[in-house]
């Protein structure tokens, strides 16, 4: 099993993948004249607009939905593997993709925001809906659908549940050991996929608006806390931040780690961490209540932001500043001895594709409360990525069973997989299951690239919101938008909602 997934990984994640990721991040930062610098007050401002309704959560909300998929165990876990694969240079090169990125993140935002749907008393969108609604094709929305669906509800909360359970250990200890069918198993582990289990369903099965009152408290408490203890780290070795950018900027460009090794671990754990151009942000962006989807765009572009220049950065930057990280190549075995090892400063039994950077570099200056408080962190950030694939994978199951006529069955059962899927990787001890994870990832990152970057050549219509949202600021509003008048079809919903607001308008008069 592990040779097969480890095979279709590199198949899935070849250079060309890494290639088109930053090449379609750099082609909608032309075409929107880097929006994602021109109008950063602008996200911020529509952080907080109070628009949530009845159908829709607001665009903070939305916020929360997609950073809890966004920050999870890739800003801890991931970074560390980036750093132990790639060399601190990688670190650069996930911000070039954050960069680029952000721009991929409205564009596919709009999108779903354009094209988005009323159903079932709840706004939908998503990849597969702009597809078929965009492109005309529906296919190639049946084709992401299945792909998320086996991502988001098999793959990817493995990868998650494994940190979840992993984190518990750290914190608690292993405990009696149990005899299972998946070998030995902690009892303090099984106790804590019990507990997971149950808050899963209840939140699962309460809807999005439950998954977004909840992601909304946790996200931003958890994010801000560790991002305050990084910023403690960096007080008291402020000497050494130069130093430290010095040589994320020095080791990007150079053989030392390895040119290639740098640039495609950056770019993968990038991609895998802020999920822009992946096709997961617009589906809890659909779900927003806004006046433009343009508005939606701008505040997923400032979700990639805090994902990997806030967070990201900050998990480098403790590692870094205290020295807590091995290089090492791909091959490297721990047993053996076989492979190179490029740099060491910890022994090289640490597990490089996991937390123990991030719990070394934390525990070197808070002690045993810095290995609690990473436990704590990956227990709440990967349980809230967990949600956020639980919505992805709904989403998508809803969009097939409109052609299967199944959908209340097919909805029912993807809460079974998924929290199934939970259970197996809670206690799987296989070290693949993040190889797995990243064909996910990859699967769905190569459709919808290629996909958006279709649709503008068909319509042009991330970009034509852009420019009328611009415009209509400009002239001091009201925000309104009407899809007919920029030549944009196959968006009934905003057709609908301007026939009412002008039917309003006029009963006004």
């Amino acid at each position: 099993m592990e040779s097969l997934v480890n095979t279709v990984n590199n198949i899935v994640w070849s250079p060309a993948l890494v290639v088109l990721c930053l090449a379609a991040g750099l082609f909608y930062s032309i075409l929107t004249r880097f929006a994602q610098i021109r109008h950063f007050r602008e996200m911020v401002r529509l952080l907080f607009s109070p628009n949530e309704s009845t159908k829709g959560i607001s665009s903070f909300q939305a916020l929360a939905v997609t950073l809890s998929g966004r920050v999870g165990a890739g800003n801890i876990a991931g970074v560390a593997a980036a750093i132990g694969f790639g060399g601190p240079g990688a670190i650069f090169w996930m911000w070039v993709v954050a960069f680029l990125g952000a721009s991929t993140a409205f564009a596919e935002s709009t999108l779903g925001q354009v094209y988005k749907v009323d159903e079932d008393g709840q706004y939908r969108g998503g990849p597969a809906y702009y597809f078929e609604k965009a492109l005309g094709q529906k296919w190639l929305g049946i084709l992401f659908a299945l792909s998320a669906v086996l991502a988001c509800g098999i793959f990817l909360p493995g990868v998650q549940a494994n940190v979840v359970g992993n984190a518990v250990t750290q914190v608690f200890g292993d405990g009696n050991m149990v005899q299972t069918y998946f070998g030995d198993v902690g009892k303090n582990k099984i106790i804590s996929l019990a507990v997971i289990l149950i808050v899963l369903g209840f939140i699962i099965f309460g809807g999005i608006k439950r998954i977004a009152h909840f992601t909304q408290v946790v996200v931003p408490f958890m994010a801000l806390a560790y991002i305050i203890m990084a910023m403690i780290i960096v007080f008291l070795n402020i000497d050494k931040v130069p130093g430290v950018f010095a040589l994320i900027l020095g080791d990007a460009f150079t053989a030392k780690a390895g040119f290639g090794a740098a640039i495609g671990w950056g770019v993968k754990r990038g991609i895998y961490s802020n999920e822009a151009g992946q096709g997961t942000g617009p589906h809890a962006s659909s779900a927003a209540e806004v006046d433009h989807p343009a508005q939606q765009g701008l505040v997923q572009a400032f979700s990639v932001y805090v994902d990997t220049l806030f967070v990201c950065t900050a998990t480098a930057l403790m590692i870094l500043i205290t020295q807590q990280y091995n290089v090492i190549t791909e091959d490297f075995d721990m047993v053996t001895g076989a492979g190179a090892v490029i740099v060491q400063n910890v022994p090289l039994t640490t597990e490089v594709a996991s937390s123990a950077f991030t719990q070394l570099a934390l525990s070197s200056i808070f002690g045993h409360l810095g290995q609690v408080f990473v436990g704590l962190a990956l227990f709440f950030f990967a349980f809230t990525t967990i949600l956020a694939y639980y919505y992805i994978a709904e989403t998508n199951v809803a969009y097939l069973g409109r052609y299967l006529n199944k959908k209340s069955s097919m909805l029912f059962w993807v809460k079974v997989v998924i929290m199934i899927m939970v259970g197996y990787g809670t206690v799987n001890q296989a070290g693949y299951i993040w190889n797995m994870g990243d064909i996910g990832v990859g699967l769905m990152a190569w459709i919808n690239i290629l996909g958006i970057i279709a649709i503008f050549f068909v319509a042009k219509p991330a970009i034509m919101c852009l420019r009328d949202y611009e415009a209509q600021k400009k002239a001091g509003g009201p925000i309104r938008f009407d899809p007919v008048k920029l030549g944009i079809h196959n968006a009934p919903f905003w057709e609908k909602r301007l026939a009412k607001q002008q039917a309003e308008d006029e009963k006004n008069l």
